[in-house]
């Protein structure tokens, strides 16, 4: 039977070669971490500035005024009193139950890194819509972002750059920017080839098209994109907190470990608030910008 293994036993590479090769790769890595962790770290010092200025931002300013801002902001997004009340109620009972702070850093970095996707995320999406080649080159990298289990992110940012505020954010980017340049390339693809021709024909540059015609008719899908990009940076959040990243996440994962069952869920419902204020506002807004240009093109 010894002879006739290979049929039933799919053929592999000897243990001691697997080993190699994890060696090899992982030994590849600890020296380039070395080399250039340190240059590497200092080059994401804006970054790390942007983000403890937003933190300090919302944890100085002061609680009544913070949930009247926000309350404007859904208003503006919705026009909804039912969603400003909402606000309001959910954010007292945060302040109520000792959260605000948490909720507040919490909040930095998902705004941080939000606008981050959307800065990178854009000109990919935008790249991709206008060149079938990127497209397919970009969109099994999208692929594998979207698949590759949360956890795994986390160990090649905290061999190079350690624990903290930085890793943990390019952490959530990573696993949150795809939705944006998904959404950005397909909406720019659906904009109706006759509105391009018409602008083509009045003189149009290419840049013109893009900023004047295309952005504007694709933005209820790019605020769709920016929508799932906030929620998939909410979902990294715990999971960020296991490398020194403070917020709602810390508790929660606190909870875990300790079995404190009121803890994990008082942080779990902050933390479902926060997505649903903000899935609420974004897509709110959308449906304003895509019936005020609805209006426009009846007009």
């Amino acid at each position: 039977m010894a002879e006739l293994s290979w049929i039933t036993d799919f053929p592999q590479l000897d243990r001691h070669q697997l080993l190699a090769i994890r060696k090899t790769l992982d030994g590849a890595y600890r020296a380039f971490s070395r080399e250039y962790g340190d240059s590497i770290e200092s080059f994401f010092d804006p970054l790390l500035s942007l983000l403890i200025g937003f933190e300090k931002l919302l944890l100085n300013t002061p609680w009544w005024l913070m949930i009247a801002l926000l309350a404007g902001l859904a208003f503006y997004a919705s026009r909804s009193w039912k969603l400003v009340v909402g606000v309001v109620v959910a954010f007292v009972f945060i302040g109520l139950f000792g959260m605000w702070e948490d909720t507040m850093r919490t909040m930095s970095i998902i705004i941080a890194s939000t606008l981050l996707a959307i800065v990178l995320g854009l000109p990919v999406g935008i790249l991709m819509a206008r060149s079938d080649r990127a497209q397919n080159v970009i969109t099994p990298l999208l692929d594998v972002m979207q698949t590759m289990p949360a956890f795994v992110y986390l160990i090649p940012v905290v061999m190079l750059l350690g624990i903290g505020k930085i890793p943990g954010l390019i952490a959530v980017v990573i696993y949150a920017i795809p939705p944006v340049i998904r959404l950005t390339n397909l909406g720019i693809r659906l904009v109706d080839k006759e509105v391009l021709e018409a602008a083509e024909a009045y003189g149009a540059s290419s840049w013109q098209r893009l900023t004047g015609v295309q952005l504007p008719l694709a933005m209820p899908t790019i605020m769709a994109g920016i929508n799932q990009t906030i929620m998939m940076a909410l979902a990294m959040v715990v999971i960020a907190s296991m490398i020194g990243v403070k917020g709602l996440g810390q508790p929660v994962l606190k909870s875990i470990t300790n079995q404190y069952f009121t803890l994990g869920l008082l942080n779990g419902l902050a933390i479902v608030a926060l997505a649903i204020i903000f899935d609420r506002i974004s897509q709110s807004y959308a449906r304003r910008t895509q019936q005020h240009l609805a209006g426009q093109k009846h007009d």
